[in-house]
């Protein structure tokens, strides 16, 4: 058996925060849970991974079993996670990124991401930095200069072009809103 378990769904620090709370109550040991990965002190027996399989379904998470699927898991969370940490670095290239850290040729890679999810990476990378970008907006912690700082685009114009693009509205209407919805991770 395996000691890397990969779930699908985690892409903040609550979620590590949960995916811990349900090892913790079915006393599974581990060494390091980040984003859409545990590690495994040692495997479990296939009953208890059933049951960790069970639980995190109901925590709103998704143990992942195929290799196809434990592939797109990592496409998604290395993509969020370059957003969310970004930090005004230099512009993050997914084709590189992914390559490196999959080990796989990038061709191999976008070819079955886009079939299983019907979108390429680069698509899904400027639909999640949208709602990343909704996000921030919601919060009003960042001014939409500091947003498109942050989120490294080439200027306020074009953050604010992508977002009417990709929500219809622009970045100012969002605002105004009372309860801005995000779509669910599933969905993007």
């Amino acid at each position: 058996m395996n000691n890397l378990l990969y779930i699908k769904n985690m892409v903040c620090p609550r979620c590590i925060s949960a995916v811990s709370e349900v090892l913790t109550e079915l006393q599974i040991e581990t060494t390091a849970i980040q984003l859409g990965e545990i590690s495994l002190r040692s495997p479990i027996s296939l009953q208890k991974r059933e049951l960790l399989a069970t639980k995190l379904v109901a925590a709103g998470f998704e143990l992942i079993l195929d290799k196809n699927s434990t592939y797109i898991t990592q496409i998604k969370t290395l993509i969020i996670d370059s957003i969310r940490n970004n930090n005004g670095r230099t512009r993050c290239n997914y084709s590189v990124l992914i390559a490196e850290k999959l080990d796989q040729e990038y061709a191999v890679i976008s070819k079955l991401f886009s079939s299983i999810e019907g979108i390429t990476i680069e698509k899904y990378g400027v639909k999640q930095k949208i709602e990343y970008v909704k996000e921030l907006l919601f919060y009003k912690e960042l001014t939409l200069s500091e947003i498109s700082f942050k989120l490294d685009y080439s200027s306020v114009a074009h953050l604010s072009s992508q977002f009417k693009q990709q929500t219809g509205m622009t970045p100012s209407a969002f605002k105004k809103l009372k309860g801005p919805s995000h779509s669910s991770l599933d969905s993007l």
